[in-house]
């Protein structure tokens, strides 16, 4: 598997419907979290401030949302009609994705990113 040096070479290794898809969640979590820097992490496209706030993966049905654990606890009632692990959300390719909510969960994290940098530097 080759390294993946940027999102946009990671967008495009995608089929067309798909990078669609990954460039309207990038602009959702840029939008929310304007400071963040995009970087390639685990092999998927990945926004860090302080420390990571989310992830985004495309795959063969669905995309993949990883916006951590806590995000997905503090969210769990508005997740119900999505399929979710202890630190995934998978959004279906046939449905839109749930941009606000999207956005929600990311303004979440920023905040929590700022709370844990504190604590850092206490």
């Amino acid at each position: 598997m080759k390294k993946l040096q940027d999102i946009d070479r990671y967008i495009a290794d995608f089929p067309k419907p798909i990078q669609l898809r990954l460039q309207q969640m990038r602009w959702l979590v840029r939008r929310a979290a304007r400071e963040a820097q995009e970087i390639i992490s685990y092999s998927m496209s990945a926004y860090r401030l302080h420390g990571v706030l989310v992830f985004l993966g495309a795959h063969k049905n669905h995309m993949g949302f990883y916006p951590t654990p806590s995000a997905i606890h503090a969210f769990k009632g508005k997740l119900a009609a999505y399929q979710t692990s202890k630190g995934a959300i998978q959004f279906p390719l046939d449905k839109p994705l749930p941009a606000r909510l999207i956005q929600a969960m990311v303004k979440f994290r920023v905040k929590e990113d700022e709370v844990q940098l504190k604590r850092r530097k206490k």
